[in-house]
């Protein structure tokens, strides 16, 4: 009786410390799947945030690019207004200076008729 006991238990060592391997095995696969994981997230993040700021960089491009173009049309702008002040103010020296004209040829050609 004593031997067999002695057997089983023998044989139930051998089986806890069959199944412990397994489970240290099980363990070490899921360890190394966690990390390849954890890899493989801060391998996106590190993506993601490289093309955050490649994004970024060229949004900020663009946007200068616009401030550009919006100070050079202003710019163009306050230049064709001070043309439109120096239009007007020719065209209404040309109306006076044809007023003038128009009444002098007008006395002359009284002048002419008496």
């Amino acid at each position: 009786q004593l031997q067999l006991t002695m057997s089983e238990k023998d044989e139930l060592t051998r089986s806890l410390e069959m199944f412990q391997n397994q489970l240290q095995e099980k363990e070490s696969e899921i360890k190394r799947k966690i990390s390849e994981y954890k890899d493989r997230l801060l391998q996106a993040e590190k993506e993601h945030q490289d093309a955050l700021t490649e994004a970024n960089r060229k949004n900020e491009g663009e946007i200068e690019a616009c401030h550009e173009k919006i100070s050079s049309l202003e710019h163009f702008i306050r230049s064709q207004k001070l043309e439109i002040e120096h239009l007007k103010s020719n065209k209404e020296q040309l109306n006076n200076s044809l007023k003038e004209a128009n009444q002098a040829l007008g006395e002359l050609l009284k002048t002419k008729v008496r």
